[in-house]
């Protein structure tokens, strides 16, 4: 084994993969040393990968502990070697401040030290050898469906916030509207709402619109404010008149697809007008904003600055989008400069913070109106693989993430190319020195208003596929990630929140993840089109029970689309086939498919008669939902497309 290779398996980088078809891929040597210099290694030759291997094992071998130590409930902490029997003594104060646990480290066979076990759950505080950490005692699983509603089953429906539509919305869907959907969901017996990710996009580039591209996954996308919920219908038709903007908005609002880019300007032009009277508003309304912004704290604070100065360096000549390309004293959230521009630009700091205000009482609405009206769970967040790097996030955090590297996926049966998202991801090394606060940070913002969060790419929480800058999709590896440790975090986090927490398990699995998902309580994510069985449509029954049942998700075919075969006309006109694949092939095998859905709808005794025609979709929708019912898990999702 090389000096690289070896620096690469110890920093937690894989040499080789399997690809979705069974084959073993070697990574390249230029894919390793581009990732092992992202996560800081000196590799540059074999002398600098010997050294940095040195220091790695100098670190272990020092026994310095973690910013934070996560452990489960009633199991023992390894604290590393401490040769002083002296210095084994250990005080772990408890969090609730119910009193503290004093004891002496044991050491194994191989000196290798442990403490406890504690049986509190909770962030309590470790004081062993001269240091003081934290001490992450975890439960054993998440909070799941059977701990809120005990072995009733339940169904729920996942929708797309920006395609909600409602009366004098603009053209893009709000909280205002989920709170309206979800009344009246609860009303037909639905117990959750799962919805599109509402990270904060940028305010000052509309044309970057996607939900699983943001600035930040800490705030909030401030297009999805429901203006009249907040000033009243009266006060928004004034404005719109004022700007002259009634026309269009009415324009864009009876449009069959959503103009993120026009409705998006009108949205935040109108939110602009009807905030310049904000000192106007009743005082507790503004004792509410002022207790928002305190609790938000310095992130709030860079987030507002961050848009202020984005829509500045836009305006430049030429116009400079990734912070990256600013002026270097504006490069950093902390400097001077930054604080000085800020100063300057007070009222379009507050802008951005009162927007972000306003989001968050907008979510925080909906998910009330979603209890209220009988829902169990309530919204179920959707939680973004990672952001933008140009964004706010990455601006005023650089040190927590990858930076030279993109998340992605290698070649899979629905992508042959391979894909390169574009997103930045935390850096595994960057969350253990700080004490995983980035992550849980991360989690908290996500769970503070929804009842259960859906983890995208849940798979990255073991291993995320880097790909270095400048590369193709398919030039990446795969870098580990402390899996069981996020795990427990992500327990603990929703137990606190009572949350249930989804898992999207799809595409290359490893062998042995979804093993590892179940005893943790994370759901997993059966879909109707992958659940097969030696090429056939397994039947109700037989689903798994430790996951959610759906007929499809939001980046998949409807039932509809998939039964008409219009996913495969614009896979063709998309010229997304691979090697050995093509358009004839794919609707052949598809005409099979058809066939063997039917025919399972007939097994379950679900539908009788002849296959519908393929233009002929009605039936079929009706009867896959039915299907997806019937089967075993606790909770069954439907897309709001399907219904």
């Amino acid at each position: 084994m090389s000096e690289l290779h070896a620096l690469a398996e110890a920093a937690g980088l894989a040499t080789r993969w399997i690809d979705y078809q069974g084959v073993p891929r070697d990574v390249a040597p230029a894919t390793l040393q581009a990732v092992l210099a992202a996560l800081g290694y000196d590799c540059a030759d074999d002398a600098a990968c010997r050294a940095s291997l040195a220091q790695l094992a100098d670190a272990r071998a020092r026994a310095v502990l973690a910013p934070m130590l996560v452990v489960r409930a009633g199991e023992r902490a390894k604290v590393g070697r401490i040769d002083d029997p002296a210095r084994r003594e250990y005080r772990i104060e408890l969090e609730n401040g119910a009193g503290s646990v004093t004891g002496t480290a044991e050491a194994d066979a191989d000196g290798e030290c442990r403490i406890g076990p504690v049986d509190d759950d909770g962030y309590h505080r470790l004081s062993i050898n001269g240091q003081t950490v934290t001490l992450a005692v975890v439960p054993a699983r998440a909070f799941t469906v059977q701990d809120l509603v005990g072995t009733r089953r339940l169904w729920g429906l996942t929708a797309q916030i920006y395609a909600l539509r409602s009366a004098g919305d603009g053209g893009i869907g709000t909280f205002g509207g989920l709170a309206q959907l979800a009344t009246a969901a609860a009303r037909h017996g639905a117990s959750a709402i799962a919805v599109s990710p509402v990270h904060a996009l940028f305010s000052a580039d509309v044309e970057r619109f996607s939900p699983y591209s943001p600035s930040s996954r800490l705030f909030v996308n401030a297009q999805h404010i429901d203006l009249a919920d907040a000033f009243g219908r009266a006060a928004v038709d004034a404005a719109l008149a004022d700007e002259g903007l009634h026309d269009e908005a009415a324009a864009l609002e009876a449009r069959p697809m959503v103009d993120w880019p026009a409705a998006g300007r009108i949205r935040l032009r109108l939110a602009r007008r009807l905030l310049a009277g904000f000192d106007a508003l009743p005082s507790a309304l503004r004792d509410e904003f002022a207790q928002f912004v305190a609790a938000g704290g310095e992130p709030l604070r860079d987030h507002a600055r961050f848009e202020a100065l984005q829509a500045h360096f836009l305006a430049q000549q030429p116009p400079l989008w990734q912070w990256q390309t600013w002026p270097a004293p504006f490069r950093d959230a902390g400097s001077a400069e930054v604080a000085a521009f800020a100063e300057r630009n007070a009222a379009e700091v507050r802008f951005h913070l009162q927007l972000q205000w306003l989001a968050d009482r907008g979510q925080r609405a909906a998910q009330a109106a979603a209890k209220a009206a009988g829902m169990a769970i309530g919204l179920i967040g959707d939680l973004a693989v990672g952001a933008d790097g140009g964004g706010s996030h990455g601006w005023s955090r650089p040190q927590d993430f990858l930076r030279g590297l993109s998340v992605g996926a290698p070649p899979d049966a629905l992508n042959a190319l391979g894909q390169g998202w574009g997103l930045t991801a935390y850096s595994p090394r960057a969350l253990i020195r700080g004490g995983y606060a980035p992550f849980l940070e991360l989690l908290r913002s996500q769970l503070r208003h929804a009842g259960g969060l859906r983890i995208d790419h849940v798979i990255g929480l073991g291993r995320l596929w880097l790909v270095p800058d400048g590369a193709g999709p398919t030039e990446g590896a795969y870098l580990q990630y402390p899996i069981d440790d996020l795990f427990g975090l992500i327990a603990l986090e929703s137990w606190r929140h009572r949350a249930v927490i989804i898992g999207e398990d799809m595409g290359t699995v490893p062998d042995g993840f979804r093993q590892r998902m179940s005893p943790a309580g994370i759901l997993g994510m059966r879909v109707l089109w992958f659940e097969r069985d030696w090429g056939l449509f397994v039947e109700p029954t037989r689903w798994p029970a430790d996951a959610v049942a759906m007929t499809t998700t939001h980046d998949l075919p409807t039932v509809a689309g998939w039964w008409s075969g219009r996913d495969i006309d614009w896979r063709a006109r998309l010229a997304l086939y691979g090697e050995g694949q093509d358009e004839a092939g794919d609707r052949a095998a598809r005409a099979e498919d058809r066939a063997k859905l039917w025919a399972a709808f007939v097994h379950a005794g679900i539908v009788t008669g002849a296959q519908p025609a393929d233009d002929d979709t009605a039936a079929v929708v009706d009867a896959a939902c039915v299907f997806v019912a019937s089967t075993p898990p606790p909770l069954a999702l439907i897309p709001a497309e399907d219904l």
